[in-house]
């Protein structure tokens, strides 16, 4: 009874015998009375809820067992430039990189696999691209993450796809998956929108040798990301450097006084200076200003001088202005008086009503006559 095994197979399981460690068969459910009197055979049970074989037995199986193995299992072997996606009662449920052999039990788990070539075309197809992208932890192994390579290109940007350093192609906005075997793949993604860029605090000597400190702004938009990537290592970077030379130069050229008057030609000389070089790269640069002219402390009083004397100059101005017209008026109404002496009584009348308002009380001799005639006389001396 001893040299008997007593070895039951249940309904999900398989039990590869071994004799002298040599395979076979396979054994199917069931209960099994083996004889073995000299321990000879031993039976390894396979659960297969796990449809993956894995044996070190597993290349004679294939090469010496092929009937066997043809029976029992379903071997999937992929190429150096093949890609299995495992599915499992038609759910994705694992990914097999290149140059995988892989036996599955036939059975109780329906397992197919789709093999993908991806020597040339190494995208992942759009309609799988959620299933990797987005699985669930317990949907697919973890090292699948490790066999992709994902890139979301937001709205207003376009992407540049870059495989093993050179740029083949140009994303428009939407999630992309790609695999990771043989190749090293990026996406740079490239802002499409309006950008403004600001280069504050450079001090610049103007032509007549006076120091200033002036803050720059600008707006551009990358119009061909494809020439800017391809000509400039930072774009962003060589805007902002040739934005201070042209600031530079433009400033260098003039007098101080030219930039404080107009600012706008300034802002039109810079923007003429830095638009041709930035085309040249695929930046459009759309518009320049000027935003501070920062002045030395010493030289802010020596304006502020200047100023307050210039206003002083023509305040003095006007007021002489004024001054000559007055005695003008005067001279030109003294002469009317002396030419029309109806008008001079009209002028003591008006002259005699505004006294009349501010005397509280007044003494008159003569009469009517003499309040009219008396009280305000107006002499012309003769010439």
């Amino acid at each position: 009874m001893f040299a008997y095994k007593r070895i039951v197979v249940a309904q999900h399981e398989r039990g590869l015998y071994l004799k002298d460690r040599t395979i076979q068969e396979i054994l199917s459910p069931g209960v099994y009375r083996i004889f073995d009197p000299m321990g000879r055979i031993s039976i390894e049970i396979f659960d297969l809820t796990t449809p993956e074989f894995s044996h070190p037995y597993e290349d004679v199986l294939i090469r010496e067992q092929k009937p066997l193995c043809d029976t029992f299992f379903q071997s999937v072997e992929l190429t150096e430039t093949e890609v299995g996606l495992v599915y499992k009662n038609n759910k994705l449920k694992d990914v097999l990189p290149p140059g995988t052999r892989q036996l599955y039990w036939k059975g109780l788990i329906d397992v197919q696999v789709e093999i993908l070539n991806i020597e040339n075309d190494f995208e992942v197809p759009r309609q799988k691209v959620n299933l990797i992208a987005h699985a669930r932890s317990n949907s697919l192994p973890a090292s699948v993450v490790n066999y992709v390579y994902l890139a979301e290109v937001a709205d207003n940007h376009m992407g540049l796809l870059i495989v093993d350093g050179e740029m083949v192609k140009v994303l428009t906005p939407s999630l992309y998956v790609y695999w990771k075997f043989n190749r090293k793949v990026i996406v740079e993604q490239v802002d499409l929108r309006l950008q403004s860029m600001e280069v504050t605090g450079q001090e610049i000597l103007t032509k007549d040798k006076v120091t200033l400190r002036v803050n720059l702004s600008a707006q551009y938009v990358v119009a061909d990301a494809v020439k800017a990537r391809n000509g400039l290592s930072d774009f962003s970077g060589y805007l902002y450097r040739e934005l201070q030379f042209a600031l530079r130069q433009v400033v260098s050229s003039r007098t101080l006084d030219i930039l404080l008057v107009n600012k706008g030609e300034l802002d039109q000389a810079i923007y003429s200076v830095i638009r041709p070089k930035a085309n040249e790269h695929g930046i459009d640069v759309r518009s320049v200003g000027v935003k501070d002219v920062i002045l030395p402390g010493d030289m802010k009083d020596i304006l502020n001088k200047v100023v307050q004397t210039e206003k002083l100059a023509q305040a003095n101005v006007i007021k002489r202005r004024e001054e000559t017209a007055a005695t003008r008026s005067l001279l030109n109404t003294a002469k009317l008086m002396q030419d029309n002496p109806t008008l001079m009584r009209l002028k003591e009348l008006e002259v005699l009503e505004k006294v009349s308002g501010k005397v509280d009380k007044l003494t008159v001799f003569g009469g009517f006559d003499g309040v009219l005639n008396d009280t305000v006389r107006i002499n012309v001396r003769p010439d």
